[in-house]
């Protein structure tokens, strides 16, 4: 595919105002909408491949989150593109002010291969909802899923709106060499630090979607049952490998005992005694994931309390717990990407406060127990979301922006929050010719001052 040529045939199409007919953004979304239902089936498959997901999981964290966000997109796309009025400050009246939101250009999506489908289609459906032409970069770690992708795209779109660039040697370097008006990247922290320093040599903004360890904190006062059925199932959701999947546990440690007792139970009753066999239980992306996970798990010190089982041929890592790791170990240092739950405790929140402090922000942050509690530990620990006596499912609402804060991300996206990201916020200030004030204009009287001491506070 030759990059430089596609890219400056987007660019000539959206130069010629096309994208800016909302008509065009419905046909687009609509085609999309009607693509990702015909290849329900073949998604599924393709994701039972890649990532060793049911046809249940796909769905519910794939192909129905997707849908979703395009009817969403739809329903409300003319309210979103709809100028906006904001009040106009006395002194400049009768001029009036307004805010449009106005699509950006060319941009670029950058996908990562832990949920191959939502992390590349999510973005491209607010993008063009925005009214942009958009380059789709899916990963290369999940080749089944990329292929039916780009299927998609190619009976959608035409190339001059949406290009999906195939893995090739070197096609992410020569992309990151053009010039687009936004970079968004879902994925690991070390390409987005160099996406950033590209991205900065052509002011090209990015939003960039990372990681790191979500904290999941657990008071004297919770609900362990509930929390553990939770937590079980959020870590184990595509085999650990998401990026808001509760990291590690901070427990009090009068109730550790009894919480590591319904884990074990939870992940019995999701899983039965042995998940290798259960037919809905995902998989790792490859070997030397498993492989990675297996080197985690055995430099990590501490008790194995369940699990810990890891077959690198079979892509298998069992959902396995870890009490009092060593906090230096690489389990504790890295984000982990898989079924493997470190438990650790504190005697006071304030105390789980300080060492979450220490740590980068995290992209989610969990607590089970008492709400009151839980906003104390907020209040004091930045994150990029929160999720109160659940995990995950904060991701599932339209209406809740997504992002990170530090090192977990920057910039927004989801619902309204897409839109917004692929748009320029562009302000109108419409200057009345009824009317023209003389006393903006010099020589300027001896009372002016005070007018405008009154009139701009």
């Amino acid at each position: 595919m030759d990059i430089p040529k596609l890219i400056a045939a987007q660019r000539a199409y959206f130069e010629t105002g096309a994208t800016h007919d909302i008509a065009v953004r419905r046909r687009a979304l609509q085609a999309l909408q009607a693509s990702v239902r015909r290849h329900e089936e073949v998604l599924c498959s393709a994701l039972r491949a890649d990532l060793g997901k049911s046809a249940v999981e796909s769905y519910m964290t794939e192909i129905g989150i997707v849908a979703g966000e395009i009817r969403f997109a739809l329903r409300n796309l003319k309210r979103w593109m709809r100028p906006r009025r904001v009040p106009t400050p006395l002194f400049a009246w009768p001029a009036r002010s307004r805010v449009r939101y106005e699509p950006l250009g060319v941009v670029l999506v950058v996908a990562p291969w832990n949920y191959p489908l939502q992390l590349t289609l999510l973005p491209l459906v607010g993008a063009l909802a925005a009214g942009n032409c958009v380059v789709l970069k899916p990963s290369p770690g999940a080749p089944a899923t990329a292929a039916v992708l780009s299927e998609i795209v190619g009976e959608c779109f035409p190339e001059e709106l949406v290009a999906l660039v195939p893995h090739a040697p070197q096609a992410a370097e020569e992309l990151l060499t053009q010039r687009f008006d936004h970079i968004f990247y879902t994925g690991g922290g070390t390409f987005g630090r160099e996406i950033m320093v590209r991205a900065a040599e052509r002011l090209t903004p990015v939003t960039l979607e990372l990681g790191g360890k979500s904290p999941c904190v657990v008071g004297a006062e919770a609900d362990l049952k509930l929390a553990a059925r939770r937590i079980v199932w959020g870590k184990t959701l595509n085999a650990g490998q998401t990026c808001v999947a509760p990291d590690f546990l901070l427990v009090h440690e009068s109730v550790c005992d009894r919480l590591l007792v319904e884990l074990q139970r939870a992940v019995e009753r999701q899983w039965g005694s042995d998940p290798r066999f259960a037919v809905d239980y995902p998989r790792m992306v490859d070997g030397a994931h498993a492989r990675r996970v297996a080197e985690l798990l055995s430099t990590a010190g501490g008790e194995t309390v369940c699990g810990g089982e890891v077959l690198e041929e079979e892509r298998y890592v069992a959902p396995t717990i870890v009490l009092n790791p060593d906090p230096q170990s690489r389990l504790m240092r890295e984000e982990i990407f898989a079924p493997v739950l470190p438990v650790l405790t504190f005697a006071e929140l304030s105390e789980a406060a300080d060492a979450l402090l220490a740590a980068d922000r995290p992209l989610a942050l969990y607590y089970f127990g008492d709400e009151r509690e839980g906003r104390r530990l907020c209040e004091r620990v930045p994150s990029g979301g929160v999720a109160f006596n659940d995990v995950v499912m904060q991701v599932s609402s339209r209406r809740l922006p997504f992002g990170g804060v530090g090192a977990s991300g920057m910039g927004r996206y989801h619902g309204e929050a897409s839109f917004e990201c692929f748009s320029n916020c562009r302000s109108y200030f419409l200057g009345s010719k009824r009317f023209d004030l003389p006393l903006r204009y010099a020589p300027y009287p001896k009372r002016l001052l005070g007018w405008l001491r009154r009139l701009m506070d």
